[in-house]
């Protein structure tokens, strides 16, 4: 037997009898969680037979008090044991799959060498002498992924560790069987990545612990930076990196950090299905999970109808014929710019001296409260007093008017009439309350002016409910109307703004305006709107969250980012983007990386650049990657496929009978996952109309919220973050993707394709295509 297989068969053995630990703590594990389980709901069933409850004296009030507790602490433990008993038991089921994937030789100085070996979670042996495998985020660990043999040190929370590393060995494990297993010197073998990277795509992405890279690593185990800036390129690993890093930071922060003190902003519902199994694959749950817009919904949905960001891209897509277009491209970048912010914070110091807008009270078409009236009050309070605290106390001084103006209405004919209409059940309300203010005496009602003195302002009280809420809401503020005056006030916006207005001002502003009017707010309005709002009224912050992390951060303005940053004050933020992927109309934050560093200070932020792309083939990164300005930079890894295809075809129906021949074939030939992607909503719409007929098609919209296997017809900018085996672009002619705003848009749209990549041209194909290198593609010839 060779030395090689001598090395296998030892490793197989280990892996063998490590199976047999797993297999034996299953079993004693799901023992445990059947026994406390039926504990549980035995106990939970009982829970009143075990309580002594006596209420008839101040010492059995006490006794009965402290048995429910001592009952509810005893069935909180158990039920606490069997939550910790069933995540043990399903870290455990994961290890079965697949133990380990590494192995590592370290000698610490002045000790012997110890064999390391590392997966998903720690298994300890039997009586829990020495660790089987140890938790790939463990400090040690951070040896496996960043170092090659020879003298290496690691930090640990008591300081760094110095020694030797003299192996470096990985492994494919599948049902206790070794499939793969080879020696190297590099952080990760092409061999390993080769086999994890030629699977077909998943509904789901995948957990990617055994093949993290150097610089991925370096993403998941930074704990320094306040702001840590991820540009990478398409396929480059981001938010896979991203996902291990929360499971990173929750596994070191156990003790004071929860999976719901982070959160991801995903770039839209469907997305939050795709990365939904990847934490709780590493025995970690899920983080909180939403859209900016989701959260904008929140905020003003009630308020305005908000256009969304995918609403926007459909109009700079197919609006270039309306009139207004080229001023509405213009108020995108000004509004989302970090110009248009510093000026409505002008406009905040303006309005603590002059320009406040109110609403006047009115009670059944009455005005009792004048805004001028009200405003005059405002600027009376001390001008130190910040806009937030005066609005405070106008609340305060409108509610006492509300209470005075509510004294004079008792007398009023319409009251009398209110009294008149009551029916029995209302009669009886106004009997029980006035039991309850004389503390359980029975009221008289048969004194006639006290009957109608209680009704009366049982009436009113009831009546000027609504308005009182209003008060306290503080809606007397006209927060529309003072975003409005922006608009309306050419003098003032030039003034908060310095001068810096775009050529077409007015232009923008009556688009603004009659928005404001039809109670709308276009997506480049939702958040200076909201902002504005906030520095009037005080801002509503989340303290409790820790960690925010934002994926397509390029899609984000600089607007956005600083609003996210007073949203969460006390957490750190993580952003992943591409800026060849930033396909909004509006500048994205990743084009000057010093607005992200900004936020935070040069020393809080750290900038990482990826630029090695895993996901697609190299053929199919060669092709792309010759679309965009710096494509040079982006490095394809070495696994091969086919080159791009491009077929031009003559008419409509032509193409969608190629495409449906090309679906048929991909699927004969064993692809899952096949995506038709589209530039537009309403194109994709007619795509699937043709297609449905003869195959199981799925219309992705951007309401969808799950990501299933399959044949998907999916506009481009909703595939952006996710992958597919074959990628069909349903129209890449030069009708389609001409104008240089559309470059980014069709470069994501082709960097779907993990195997394969298929553009349809009806006529002539975009340029994008035509100035990439020839020899990078084939032009397939149709038969007609």
């Amino acid at each position: 037997m060779s030395s090689t297989d001598k090395v296998w068969l030892q490793e197989q053995q280990r892996v063998e009898y490590v199976g047999d630990q797993i297999e034996s703590r299953i079993s004693t594990l799901e023992q445990e969680v059947g026994i406390v389980r039926g504990d549980v709901v035995e106990m939970r069933k009982d829970f009143w037979d075990e309580v002594t409850v006596n209420f008839s004296e101040a010492d059995d009030v006490g006794e009965t008090s402290t048995s429910l507790r001592q009952q509810s602490q005893v069935l909180s433990e158990r039920e606490s044991k069997h939550l910790h008993s069933s995540s043990a038991l399903i870290k455990m089921k994961r290890l079965r799959q697949s133990p380990y994937f590494g192995r590592i030789d370290f000698a610490e100085e002045g000790a012997d060498v110890e064999n390391i070996y590392l997966g998903i979670a720690s298994l300890l042996e039997e009586g829990d002498e020495e660790f089987l495998i140890y938790d790939w985020r463990a400090p040690i660990s951070n040896l496996y992924y960043d170092s090659v043999p020879g003298e290496v040190s690691y930090e640990t929370p008591s300081g760094t560790i110095q020694g030797k590393l003299s192996l470096k060995r990985q492994f494919v494990i599948q049902g206790r069987q070794i499939k793969v297993m080879f020696d190297t010197g590099m952080t990760i073998g092409d061999e390993l990545l080769q086999q994890v990277l030629s699977r077909s795509s998943d509904a789901q992405m995948r957990s990617i612990v055994a093949t993290i890279q150097r610089e991925q690593n370096r993403i998941i185990r930074d704990d320094r930076h306040r702001m840590l800036i991820v540009q990478g390129t398409a396929g480059s690993g981001k938010t896979s990196a991203a996902l291990q890093r929360v499971a990173y930071l929750l596994y070191k922060h156990r003790e004071d950090l929860r999976a719901d003190q982070m959160i991801l902003f995903s770039p839209n519902p469907m997305f939050n299905s795709y990365v939904s199994t990847v934490l709780p694959e590493l025995g970690e749950e899920n983080m909180r999970q939403t859209t900016f817009q989701e959260y904008l919904e929140h905020r003003l949905g009630r308020e305005f109808q908000l256009e969304d960001p995918f609403m926007q891209i459909e109009y700079v897509l197919s609006g270039e014929e309306d009139e207004g277009y080229a001023s509405r491209i213009n108020g995108i970048r000004y509004k989302s710019s970090s110009v248009y912010l510093e000026a409505i914070n002008r406009y905040k110091e303006l309005l603590e001296n002059k320009e406040m807008k109110f609403k006047p009270l009115r009670f059944q078409g009455k005005e009792f409260v004048s805004s001028e009236l009200i405003r005059e009050k405002f600027y009376s309070f001390d001008p130190a007093i910040r806009l937030a605290n005066r609005c405070e106390l106008l609340k305060e001084w409108l509610l006492k008017e509300l209470a005075n103006f509510a004294k004079g209405e008792l007398g009023e004919p319409w009251v009398e009439e209110q009294i008149q209409l009551l029916d029995t059940d209302e009669y009886q309300k106004a009997y029980r309350r006035m039991r309850r203010k004389q503390q359980g005496k029975d009221p008289s009602f048969g004194d006639f002016e006290q009957e109608r003195d209680i009704l009366g302002k049982m009436i009113v009280s009831d009546r000027l409910k609504p308005l009182r809420k209003w008060v306290k809401a503080l809606r007397f503020v006209d927060i529309t109307k003072l975003y409005a005056q922006m608009f309306r006030d050419h003098d003032l916006m030039s003034e908060i703004s310095l001068g810096k207005l775009p050529e077409d001002w007015q232009e923008i502003s009556k688009l603004t305006l009659q928005k404001l009017r039809e109670g709308e707010l276009f997506y480049e309005d939702v958040t200076p709107f909201l902002y504005l709002k906030e520095l009037i009224l005080g801002f509503r912050s989340n303290t409790e969250i820790r960690h925010v992390i934002i994926d397509e951060a390029q899609d984000y303005s600089p607007f956005q980012l600083f609003f996210l940053k007073r949203l969460f004050p006390r957490a750190r933020m993580t952003t992943l983007g591409d800026l060849n992927q930033a396909i909004y109309a509006h500048a994205s934050v990743l084009q000057q990386s010093n607005v992200l560093i900004d936020l935070y200070g040069e020393e809080e932020s750290e900038l990482i650049t990826l630029f090695q792309s895993y996901r697609s083939t190299r053929e199919i990164v060669e092709f792309t990657r010759g679309m965009i300005p710096g494509g040079e930079s982006i490095v394809p890894f070495n696994r091969d496929g086919e080159k791009p295809e491009v077929r031009k075809v003559s008419d409509k129906e032509m193409l969608n009978h190629r495409i449906r021949d090309d679906i048929e074939s991909l699927r004969a030939d064993g692809y899952e996952t096949i995506a038709v992607i589209c530039k537009t909503a309403e194109e994709s719409l007619e795509t699937y109309e043709a297609l449905s007929l003869n195959l199981p098609v799925k219309l992705i919209k951007k309401t969808t919220l799950s990501f299933e296997k399959g044949i998907h017809i999916i506009p481009a900018y909703l595939a952006k973050g996710v992958e597919f085996d074959a990628v069909i672009i349903y129209d890449g002619s030069d009708l389609k993707y001409t104008r240089e705003a559309e470059r980014k848009l069709f470069y994501t749209a082709c960097t779907r394709a993990m195997h394969l990549l298929h553009i349809y041209s009806l006529g002539e194909p975009s340029r994008f295509i035509r100035e990439a290198d020839p020899s990078t593609y084939i032009n397939v010839k149709m038969s007609e």
